[in-house]
């Protein structure tokens, strides 16, 4: 089924950091859990940003102090988001237009959950796949 829909999909309970926390602790969160982004958050909870494995390398290129560096100096700030009604192709979508790999999902302002493109299932991905080579075709 191509359709589903991104709730159902979703890693609930995504790991989710203040933004004061250092790239260092992250990485070793990520590392442990085996994921690829963390959450950041505003003291209040709100999604600031995002930090994932590509920002880490991009903190290492630059040869920051991961141990000193704060997820809010090398985060990717307002991230896009998704509404949890929102179908797994809409998120693909979305990814690839951006050219990211994860996906907050978001209603009201509350983080609800964290998509992955290794989340969806090879239809989804290959009806994606399918799409934009017929757009490039048609541009």
């Amino acid at each position: 089924m191509t359709n589903r829909n991104v709730a159902l999909i979703a890693k609930e309970h995504p790991l989710t950091m203040p933004a004061s926390q250092t790239v260092q602790h992250a990485c070793e969160l990520m590392w442990q859990r085996r994921i690829g982004a963390v959450l950041v958050t505003s003291d209040d909870g709100d999604l600031v940003g995002i930090f994932t494995g590509r920002d880490a390398v991009h903190s290492l290129a630059k040869s920051m102090n991961a141990s000193q560096r704060t997820l809010a100096d090398a985060m990717t700030p307002n991230p896009d988001t998704i509404m949890p009604d929102s179908t797994a192709i809409d998120a693909l979508r979305k990814m690839s237009d951006g050219g990211y790999r994860h996906l907050p999902i978001v209603a009201d302002g509350k983080i609800i959950g964290i998509v992955s493109r290794s989340d969806f299932q090879s239809l989804e991905l290959d009806r994606i796949e399918t799409e934009t080579e017929l757009w490039e075709r048609i541009g």
